[in-house]
């Protein structure tokens, strides 16, 4: 019984306000690191955790930092209001989230707690009037807040206590290294310090030795993702290119894969030709991506989880990746010119009953890895992760087996096989639906994507008023047609439909409207491979495998 009542919120000597938030929340007990953080953290010890991503890293910091400083406010001596904790994020989604999290824990202290995010794209003004206010706690991504310590629009030597540096493994990726070593020299010299991270690499240990004093280290017993019962991990070796997109119309398509699912590619060009592929064959699908302003990134993800679209195609191979030391952000190769550098969508975006991750193109490292696959499986929901993987890619994809595998050495990734013969009735249509997918095509989808933004650009509206010329130009000008879709590849003729599936597919229909109720929410969270089974059972999947 005991063992039970350390679990619970209540034994952790939390403010009662704070204790209301989490019920509100829904959460019945901690995360294992939040059962081990939060105590540590209370105590003022500086912490260097590292946990898998989705296990509550977030509430892990967040709720020990609002408790502190509302006994700060209940106890100590009064004091001028000031910014008494910076929580340094890598990405501007994850700004959002981080405050947005925050702001539910503090829901019944909102009077004496302010929350302030500027890493948004705001003109620096509005956010000095913001930081004028001196909100208790700041969250930015580096750059942000050094431009604001320059500016002199936020000063933290003399209030500054409490420092948190979330997903700290991917600060150095992102480039901000110098930015770090800069803003560091506009911090008092003793503050409490958080380093939360879902792996420890050489960047982890560099920022240790930068910001943290003598810390306990949290590197918790468990995997880096759920286990086999929550997660399901397959490899789908694909003879070629052409294998993998007819492979991924027949899993969506013929609705073998349920609920809601994150397409992976490597590059943005990739991103924008699957998805005028599967526009192809009248499957809804949207790209996200750096190029986006925040606002339209924001929307897509909210849009997703609010079940307007199934399938969101992300593209990390900007973000992710080995770092390269000594360079500024957007030297890397392949880079797209115009992406937000502050962008990512592998990490830190809270993307809602996501059931399935493909990966059509192999990760480019085994971290990269571990991040798409945990956006799936979450909490305690059950999800699957679909890695296609071309024959030349075999050494690639036993580094990420010997990284989940670790010390037992069993096998995570289980064959996923089936005949393609049982599909290849479909290949024609591929075929020429990947045609009509022309690098013209996917340049003038990126275009006509920018010229929806100027059209319903807030800012630009007042010059449109001023210019309405300019306006009347933009939307007469001459329509873009991306890639010619043709009707009939939107149905799928009963005769080519393998036997062993006739009883099971049902035809993906684009959905207008996200599930009501109850029934059709508890279906999202419901295995997404229809009639999957381990390997080793009777029963397999879809076309009949080997």
């Amino acid at each position: 019984m005991e063992d039970q009542e350390s679990l619970s919120f209540e034994h952790m000597g939390l403010d009662h306000r704070l204790l209301q938030a989490v019920t509100d929340l829904g959460w019945l007990r901690p995360t294992l690191i939040q059962e081990k953080a939060i105590p540590l953290a209370l105590e003022g010890k500086d912490l260097l955790a590292r946990a898998r991503t989705g296990s509550g890293k977030t509430a892990a910091y967040a709720i020990p930092m609002l408790q502190l400083l509302l006994h700060r406010k209940a106890t100590g001596p009064a004091v001028e209001q000031a910014v008494r904790a910076l929580v340094l994020v890598p990405t501007k989604e994850l700004a959002r989230q981080a405050q947005s999290m925050i702001q539910q824990l503090a829901a019944y202290c909102a009077r004496d707690i302010r929350v302030a995010n500027v890493s948004a794209a705001e003109d620096s003004a509005s956010q000095r009037a913001v930081l004028m206010e001196k909100p208790d706690v700041v969250v930015g991504t580096p750059s942000r807040i050094l431009n604001h310590l320059q500016q002199d629009n936020l000063k933290l030597r003399d209030s500054m206590e409490l420092l948190v540096v979330d997903e700290a493994d991917l600060l150095f990726s992102f480039g901000f290294e110098e930015e770090l070593k800069s803003l560091l020299c506009h911090l008092p010299r003793i503050y409490q310090a958080f380093l939360m991270s879902a792996t420890f690499n050489e960047d982890v240990h560099a920022l240790k030795e930068l910001v943290l004093h003598n810390p306990v280290t949290l590197k918790l017993q468990e995997s880096q993702l759920p286990g086999p019962d929550q997660l399901q991990q397959f490899q789908v070796v694909c003879e070629t290119e052409e294998d993998k997109f007819l492979l991924l119309y027949a899993l969506l398509k013929l609705s073998l894969i349920r609920g809601k699912s994150l397409l992976f590619v490597n590059t943005l060009e990739r991103s924008y030709r699957l998805r005028l592929f599967l526009e192809q064959f009248s499957i809804p699908a949207c790209v996200l991506n750096g190029e986006l302003p925040l606002r339209s990134r924001c929307h897509i993800i909210s849009q997703f989880n609010q079940g307007f679209y199934d399938c969101v195609i992300a593209t990390d191979a900007e973000v992710l990746g080995p770092p390269v030391k000594g360079k500024h952000r957007g030297k890397g190769p392949k880079r797209d010119k115009a992406s937000d550098p502050e962008a990512g969508v592998a990490r830190g975006i809270d993307f809602h009953h996501v059931c399935a991750v493909l990966n059509f193109d192999l990760p480019p490292t085994p971290e990269a890895y571990i991040h798409r696959a945990g956006r799936t499986a979450r909490a305690n929901n059950p999800g699957i992760v679909l890695t296609f993987m071309l024959p030349t890619e075999q050494s690639q994809l036993g580094k990420i087996e010997e990284l989940l595998s670790g010390d037992s050495g069993a096998p995570v990734l289980l064959p996923y096989q089936f005949h393609m013969e049982e599909i290849e009735g479909f290949r024609y249509r591929c075929r020429d639906a990947m045609r009509s997918v022309t690098k013209q095509a996917i340049r003038e989808a990126r275009l006509k994507e920018i010229k929806e933004e100027l059209l319903h650009s807030e800012k630009l509206k007042t010059y449109f008023e001023d210019n309405p010329r300019d306006l009347q130009l933009l939307r007469h000008d001459l329509p873009l047609h991306p890639a010619v879709v043709k009707p009939h590849l939107g149905n799928v003729p009963d005769y080519l439909v393998p036997p062993a599936l006739r009883g099971l597919v049902h035809p993906h229909k684009k959905r207008k409207k996200p599930p009501a109720s109850k029934k059709a929410k508890k279906a999202k969270t419901q295995n997404p491979l229809r009639s999957f089974k381990h390997r080793g059972e009777k029963r397999r999947p879809t076309a009949a495998p080997s």
